[in-house]
């Protein structure tokens, strides 16, 4: 069985890595709340990613949740 997959680069306190991911491999990832997800430029939640049309949903960011003091 053949997964369609979009390019995440996820950023980190060490860099970033870009890697090719499957739906379900980036649905668990954003599941983390410490976690924001960024699909065509506009923050996205892990619901609004689960009923993306993946074949136009792009590149996914993902980053450390921003806290302001």
């Amino acid at each position: 069985m053949e997964y369609e997959t979009t390019t995440v680069e996820i950023a980190d306190h060490t860099g970033h890595t870009v890697a090719q991911m499957t739906r379900e491999q980036v649905l668990d990832l954003s599941s983390d709340s410490e976690r924001w997800v960024f699909a065509r430029g506009r923050r996205v939640s892990t619901s609004q990613l689960a009923k993306a049309d993946w074949s136009s949903v792009g590149t996914i960011s993902v980053m450390p949740r921003i806290v302001y003091g």
